[in-house]
């Protein structure tokens, strides 16, 4: 018998939807995509960050900070976890931007077996990264946000582009906004972005041409603070530890507030690229630190959003990456 036209088109829209729940729309992430296949995925993540900052307190810097060089190469796609080995000749892990450097690996493969026995073969090793660091920031004082959610996790590592495309602290603030122009991101961005500076830890190494022989001057960068510069040379004397840990933040280096940006304001910035925002003279950087170190709030609702905007650089949806079962390596190898 011939279809009715009510039930033809029923049938239509239900065809429709199995459609849609099987080929989601490319590029579309949503907060609410794990609400029935994974629903407490967002409580696990965090409550295992709450627990690890108990007795590691830079890890919610560390986390935040994985987050962001996984998403300046190839997306954010998980390439960063990828080890060496199999199809993976070069991990991202031994770029130079990472090596010796980026950490919270353990946490992120303990978050990814919890969320397995939970639901397994459903959430990415790319969402809990973006996941981590929300609750990392919001953990530490920090604005909280819904999170967008739906990204797959890239077959591929990029060993050269962790090493061209990720900001590197000596660099001039034309090149690093460059950098965050490349993948869509503005000057707004850039600044927001840079506050998450206002917890975690800085080796040594990063800054220390600040502190002696300032681009072959013989004398330190004269944006430094006096008294600060004093504090810095002595916790990284010439030829010292090159490793040796630094607060980003001297006042408050555990806590997510905006006295990363009053710092700039007294030329406490600890990375040259952190001082610059605000010494560049006549940069469009200076008014918005300003703006972030007069108004918190400000910056909060900035920040939030400018996560949610790096969260969104290229994902792989739908069909594209796989699901990882192990997040340091590509399914079945």
């Amino acid at each position: 018998t011939m279809l009715s036209t009510t039930n033809y088109y029923s049938l239509l829209a239900t065809i429709f939807l199995v459609l849609t729940f099987l080929f989601p729309s490319r590029g579309q992430l949503s907060a609410t995509f794990y609400s029935s296949t994974c629903p407490n995925v967002s409580s696990i993540v965090s409550n295992a960050v709450q627990q690890a900052l108990q007795s590691d307190s830079r890890i919610g810097a560390s986390l935040t900070r994985l987050h962001f060089h996984d998403c300046f190469v190839n997306g954010c796609d998980a390439s960063i976890l990828l080890d060496q080995g199999g199809n993976i000749t070069q991990s991202e892990k031994n770029a130079a931007p990472n090596f010796n450097s980026v950490r919270g690996f353990d946490l992120v493969d303990s978050i990814k077996s919890s969320i397995e026995s939970s639901c397994p073969g459903i959430v990415s090793c790319a969402d809990i990264l973006a996941l981590a660091a929300e609750s990392s920031v919001s953990l530490s004082g920090g604005p909280s946000w819904n999170v967008l959610l739906g990204r797959r996790d890239g077959l591929t590592a990029n060993q050269a582009g962790a090493n061209s495309s990720i900001p590197s602290p000596f660099e001039s603030l034309s090149n690093v906004t460059s950098k965050f122009s490349a993948v869509g991101l503005d000057t707004t961005d850039l600044v927001a972005l840079s506050g998450a500076h206002t917890f975690g830890r800085a080796q040594c190494q990063f800054f220390s041409q600040r502190l002696f022989n300032f681009s072959g001057t013989g004398s330190p960068d004269p944006t430094l603070n006096s008294t600060y510069l004093a504090t810095l040379q002595q916790n990284c004397p010439q030829n010292g530890n090159g490793s040796t840990l630094n607060n980003l933040d001297p006042s408050t280096p555990d806590s997510f507030d905006n006295n990363y940006f009053t710092n700039l304001l007294i030329n406490q910035g600890l990375l040259q690229t952190d001082q610059e925002l605000f010494s560049t003279n006549g940069s469009s950087t200076v008014s918005i630190v300003n703006n972030f170190a007069n108004n918190q709030t400000a910056f909060f609702q900035a920040f939030a959003q400018s996560m949610i905007n790096m969260g969104n650089i290229s994902p792989l949806t739908g069909s594209q990456g796989e699901i990882r079962t192990d997040c340091k390596k590509l399914n079945g190898s």
